[in-house]
């Protein structure tokens, strides 16, 4: 409150500026009535009401300072006296009020080391507060004393005095920061390691020690921008903000700030080479020995397992076999893999317990896939159909081309490729038209009711017999099958190899018509018989 009041008595006993007749001027008189009611009622408040007004003083007293600003831009001949009274009052304020600060930030970090955590929360806030208010007083000295220049009554020494300051505020503060952003590390790792019993403690010290690097780098941040306005050399210092905070800003495009960081991150990384380069060469060295290992057992795994499901008796598709032979070895090199990464220092607790939770989460995530994994399962163990067979499943006809155990590809006969998800398969019919060695060919022909049955029945049974992809075994059927409304219709049902199937199809169709044509036998087609029945004109 002593800088409030210090404050509000500079601001009170302001000079009579009647004389100069200028806006500015009458301004400033109001911001000082305007000061002069705020602080008389703050005289009797308390609480965050007294807060509340000591933030509206500050907000006047900055409004002031603009006011300054203005006449002294635009200074007019006789108003340079006045204007230097004016800026010289805010000289010794803003020294007055520094010094105030600086006793009371000595006090209350003396406060801090006698105090609880709970009890240092609190004075920290009050701490941070007391240095950031500091800090920006400091910024309006230097513009103090620039408008004193501007005057024509310079003060070098001081000035000297105050970049002195500012220096070594700029090395207090980067020294804080690197301390402070040191414990609040130790205490996250300490918090992880804490059992339940000393969380409590530890995670008060550790908000603590986040609030003191918040507010360190804020407040060089702050120092930064103030010493570059001085000419002053930074780039450590923004280097320093940079790695705590990893923010991109345009003084990133500084040259001399990026050669600084990589010079910094190129002695880090040489001394830490230095220091690790044996112990880490040795541990790269075993990694690679352990790889390399079970990458041999893997391929002698594979081979183990492929000779073992290429066995005959046990049947297995080329699908599951494919599966069992990949699933060994990549079994056996994910285990040589973990252990491989236990051996350079790697702790696979971790590791497992997020496989574990990872593979709750992605099977909510992916219940359709599972579901087609879990098809593709089935397909694999109850075989309705392999690679290289026609079927029709999924609403699609054609050539299995490939089988994965999520969805399976079906090449078309007009040579599209389909990828149909094996829920689609495994939960619709499956025809599978190449299982069988043999297939019956299913023909229908039909003669007209005039044509002469008994030939008709020779001339089919000559062309089935004379094919040479009919099968005599099982034996051919050719029957007299259905009186047809405009045809007498005669099944054939040769059986053929499966792979003679289409062959015999369109030889024996192209035969038939050929023949019937030749032996007077007509193919008719649908028709209909229109009787006109005469009525009597008188009748009607």
């Amino acid at each position: 409150m002593r800088v409030i009041v210090l404050l509000c008595l500079l601001l009170v006993s302001n000079l009579s500026l009647a004389q100069i007749s200028s806006p500015q001027i009458e301004k400033l008189n109001q911001l000082d009535k305007e000061i002069s009611v705020l602080y008389s009622e703050s005289q009797a408040m308390t609480g965050s009401a007294k807060d509340v007004v000591r933030l509206q003083l500050l907000n006047k007293n900055d409004a002031l300072r603009d006011v300054i600003q203005g006449l002294i831009d635009q200074r007019t001949e006789g108003s340079d006296d006045v204007l230097l009274k004016q800026v010289n009052q805010q000289v010794k304020f803003i020294s007055d009020a520094s010094n105030y600060l600086l006793n009371k930030i000595t006090i209350i970090e003396k406060k801090l080391e006698t105090e609880t955590n709970e009890g240092k929360l609190l004075a920290q806030k009050s701490l941070d507060e007391s240095r950031r208010f500091s800090t920006r007083l400091l910024s309006d000295q230097w513009v103090n004393y620039q408008w004193l220049k501007l005057l024509d009554q310079p003060v070098p020494l001081k000035e000297k005095a105050l970049i002195s300051d500012i220096e070594h505020r700029l090395e207090f503060m980067s020294a804080s920061l690197t301390f402070d952003h040191q414990q609040e590390t130790a205490l996250s790792k300490q918090l992880k390691e804490a059992t339940e019993g000393e969380k409590t403690a530890i995670q008060l010290e550790h908000i603590l020690a986040e609030r003191k690097v918040t507010n360190d780098i804020t407040t060089l941040k702050f120092l930064v921008a103030l010493a570059d306005k001085m000419a002053l050399d930074t780039t450590q210092y923004k280097q320093q903000l940079f790695e705590a905070t990893g923010t991109l800003t345009d003084e990133l495009l500084n040259v001399d700030l990026i050669l600084s960081i990589i010079s910094t991150w190129g002695e880090g990384t040489g001394q830490w080479l230095a220091d690790n380069a044996p112990e880490l060469l040795f541990k790269v060295l075993i990694f690679a020995f352990i790889i390399l290992m079970f990458r041999w057992f893997k391929k002698l795994t594979r081979r183990m397992v492929k000779k073992a499901v290429s066995s005959p008796n046990l049947q297995l598709s080329r699908l599951i076999q494919d599966f069992f032979i990949s699933m060994s070895g990549n079994i056996v090199f994910a285990i040589g893999l973990l252990i491989a990464l236990s051996q350079i220092g790697v702790d696979l607790t971790p590791i497992l317990t997020g496989f574990g939770v990872a593979g709750l989460v992605i099977g909510f995530a992916l219940q359709d896939t599972l579901s087609n994994f879990a098809s593709g399962m089935m397909l694999l163990i109850y075989r309705p159909f392999d690679e290289g067979d026609f079927v029709e499943a999924g609403g699609v006809s054609g050539k299995v081309a490939h089988m994965s155990l999520v969805n399976t590809t079906i090449k078309t006969f007009d040579n599209q490729v389909i990828i149909v998800p094996n829920s689609k398969i495994w939960g619709d019919i499956i025809k599978n038209v190449t299982h069988e060695r043999v297939r019956r060919v299913d023909m229908v022909f039909g003669i007209g009711y005039s044509d002469d049955i008994a030939l008709a029945e020779t001339v089919l049974a000559d062309i089935v017999h004379s094919h040479a992809a009919v099968l005599k075994n099982p034996e051919t059927i050719i029957k007299l099958h259905t009186l047809n409304t405009s045809s007498v219709d005669f099944i054939v049902r040769p059986w053929v190899k499966t792979e003679d199937y289409w062959d015999v199809y369109w030889d024996i169709t192209r035969e038939v018509k050929i023949r019937f044509d030749k032996e007077g036998l007509s193919i008719p087609f649908p028709q209909q018989d229109v009787h006109l029945h005469m009525v009597d004109k008188a009748a009607e």
